[in-house]
């Protein structure tokens, strides 16, 4: 069995779904992506695909399929449980000459919805004569080859972005930045990168990528904000495609919002690539959820490298008084007097505390106290102390 690949281009298109179970919950956010006006027949539906219709992304009628359902369709999908609906609406998408996949029976199928990736605007739909197990086998293995760089898949200089992007690489291991950091950072002529972003991901790049080391260690020698911003606005005016790579997320205590304001007072386009903050990814490697049901339902997130006092801009004594998780980042050398504080608005000196350092990376290491002995327990850059309830629920991962 062999197919003649193509792509269609939906973009406004109508197109019939028959069925409302996980297959079709699979197959139409594709079309919705392809631009594709989605008309569901079925009696029930997924919870994702009334979502979509109650949001009117997509027209449901609730009921069975009927002849003439597809009169005004450019594709249908044939996705029932019933072998004969699916044999029927092909047969009649067939006799109207408009392509018909039937999800229960390739053989049977005049078209195929084959094993489809997407990476760095490159798509790749995989066929392997009727047998899909084996296309999405090869579709992964060729993913997975674009993603870590393995399958070379340059742009023209003409086709990279331009200005500059400001990526959050996530928590400490390189794998934990997002696809769409990952493909910028690809594309990258200058990376700006500090100490706490992974370096393995540098390690990636071309030797024609220029890399500048923004690294910023605690209370000693250090790049300046204003170099760091002169630096990407420079690039990004010469041309070049700049990514600001940092450690957790940008927008969270990383000053994301200065570099921000520094390109578009420079008149240079920007795009902000969320990462995943290590206030929330540092405790859940350390199996410490931040919230628990039935335990603690809020938390909050606060910088420690100010110490408590008139230069301090978080209410110390409000964190003290309440119950919820405190999360604190840049907090290692202030977390005696931080404590103190916490215990002076109303925390329990014995309340359990757990110190994550190099969360997510191969040197993780947590250590366990209660917050009056949190000012003399080891604690490292860089780490995420948590404190409250949910720190004292050891889970070992």
């Amino acid at each position: 069995m062999s197919v003649y690949e193509i792509g269609l281009r939906l973009q406004g298109k109508s197109v019939l779904v028959v069925g409302g179970g996980s297959i079709a919950g699979r197959r139409v956010p594709r079309l919705l992506a392809a631009g594709a006006r989605v008309l569901l027949v079925a009696p029930e539906a997924t919870t994702t695909l009334s979502d979509y219709a109650a949001a009117g992304e997509i027209q449901w009628e609730a009921r069975e399929w009927r002849s003439g359902d597809g009169d005004d369709a450019w594709f249908v999908l044939a996705a029932t449980d019933s072998p004969e609906v699916n044999a029927a609406v092909a047969a009649e998408a067939e006799a109207r000459r408009t392509w018909c996949v039937r999800a229960d029976d390739a053989a049977a199928s005049d078209a195929w919805t084959l094993a489809q990736t997407e990476f760095d605007g490159i798509s790749v739909a995989v066929s392997a004569s009727g047998d899909p197990r084996r296309a999405a086998s090869v579709r992964d293995a060729i993913a997975a080859g674009l993603r870590t760089g393995d399958i070379d898949a340059p742009r023209s200089r003409h086709a990279r972005p331009a200005g500059v992007a400001l990526v959050g690489a996530g928590p400490g291991d390189a794998d934990l930045i997002t696809l769409r950091g990952l493909e910028l950072l690809r594309q990258a002529e200058v990376v700006v990168s500090d100490r706490l972003a992974p370096q393995e991901l540098l390690d990636m790049l071309g030797e024609d990528v220029e890399i500048v080391d923004a690294a910023k260690l605690p209370y000693g020698r250090h790049t300046t904000q204003e170099q760091i911003n002169a630096v990407m606005v420079e690039r990004a005016l010469e041309g070049k495609f700049v990514v600001r790579l940092k450690g957790g997320d940008g927008f969270v205590f990383g000053r994301g919002a200065e570099e921000l304001d520094a390109c578009l007072e420079a008149g240079v386009p920007v795009e902000v690539v969320p990462g995943l903050s290590s206030s929330i990814a540092g405790p859940a490697a350390a199996g410490i959820p931040v919230t628990e049901r039935g335990v603690v339902h809020d938390f909050t997130v606060a910088t420690g490298h100010v110490p408590p006092g008139p230069q301090s801009k978080v209410n110390w004594a409000a964190l003290g008084a309440g119950n919820g998780t405190v999360v604190l980042l840049m907090a290692v050398k202030n977390r005696a007097a931080i404590a103190a504080a916490l215990i002076e608005g109303g925390r329990s000196p014995q309340t359990p505390v757990r110190i994550v350092e190099n969360a997510t990376t191969k040197n993780q290491t947590v250590r366990n106290c209660a917050l009056a002995d949190l000012g003399v327990t080891e604690a490292h850059h860089p780490s995420v102390i948590v404190i409250g309830d949910v720190a004292g629920r050891a889970r070992e991962l």
